[in-house]
């Protein structure tokens, strides 16, 4: 068997329905322009009382293994850290969330990014589907159902792009492409960058692993030697789960108290607060109608950001 060029990691806990559509949105009949020699899905699912399964998992057209774990912790991390011992590619990337469907152009562009850096960090920008982030769209009835509906009228998976027609930003990437983000949810980079790092630190133990996400992402993009590429015209879209933070109406008190245990935590661990990282990114691959606006809009909230007239 040949060596994959990437090992894709996804992280599966209590999301059946969810994570089918995300694995079927990375099989090689949805991807374009690869084939199943070029990258590996590694799926590790943490033990619950609704498992997507060995069946459900594996049954997408491509190169699939899937592990189920016992697992005591409420965080991801131990499971992140597990699939990558699986992983035989040089490069790898992390799905930290098995509810995160991708277009149709990820893997693709993932490949092109190797040829572009010697210490590529890959960020896919992330969307919720729903026409506001749902921890917004939640207080007005936004559920499973109401996803469901808004799939099939776009007769998802028929075009995987027309994911746009129906998201906005996330809260971590809402100043758009040209504006730092906070984290990406579909991570790629070399394996000997991710262990100079310091790889996925286990002591972020919060349920859904707290801020490793946002940490990894950080010092990655800090690192001396890592270029930061960005799809535009890609996207990583959040479903609607029971998430530990997204799924949750902003103004409840549970979730404020939420942040705030995530987010003392990171500054008890890196001794200061987050905030994205600064290193400019190096946009690739091309745009598809449906991501213009988008495209637009970063535009417009990137110069806001610059102090410049986004009407001259």
């Amino acid at each position: 068997m040949s060596t994959p060029k990437v090992s894709l990691i996804v992280i599966v806990y209590r999301m059946p329905a969810q994570a089918e559509r995300t694995l079927h949105s990375l099989g090689t009949d949805y991807q374009l322009g690869v084939n199943a020699g070029d990258y590996e899905v590694i799926v590790v699912e943490n033990a619950s009382d609704a498992p997507l399964g060995e069946q459900a998992a594996t049954r997408h057209s491509g190169d699939f293994r899937y592990f189920y774990r016992e697992e005591t912790s409420k965080s991801p991390v131990n499971a992140i850290n597990f699939g990558i011992e699986q992983a035989r590619a040089p490069v790898i990337g992390l799905m930290i969330d098995g509810a995160r469907m991708l277009t149709p152009g990820v893997v693709q562009n993932i490949l092109r990014a190797l040829r572009l850096s010697e210490a590529p960090v890959i960020s896919v920008p992330g969307y919720h589907l729903g026409r506001t982030i749902q921890q917004e769209a939640v207080d007005s009835g936004y559920n499973e159902e109401v996803e469901g509906e808004l799939l099939a009228s776009i007769n998802w998976p028929h075009d995987g792009y027309d994911l746009f027609d129906i998201a906005c930003f996330s809260g971590s990437c809402a100043g758009g492409f040209f504006r730092p983000y906070s984290e990406s949810n579909c991570l790629c980079m070399p394996r000997w960058l991710f262990d100079e790092i310091g790889g996925c630190d286990p002591r972020f133990d919060l349920p859904g692993g707290g801020n490793i996400n946002l940490d990894m992402y950080r010092r990655a993009c800090d690192h001396p030697q890592s270029e930061l590429i960005v799809f535009p015209g890609e996207g990583s879209f959040h479903q609607f789960h029971g998430g530990v933070t997204t799924n949750i109406s902003k103004k409840s008190p549970e979730r404020q108290k939420i942040m705030e245990e995530l987010n003392a935590q990171y500054e008890q661990l890196r001794g200061e607060r987050f905030n994205p990282p600064e290193k400019p990114g190096i946009t690739l691959g091309w745009i598809p109608p449906q991501a213009l606006r988008f495209v637009q809009l970063s535009a417009k909230r990137g110069m806001v950001a610059a102090g410049r007239d986004p009407q001259d």
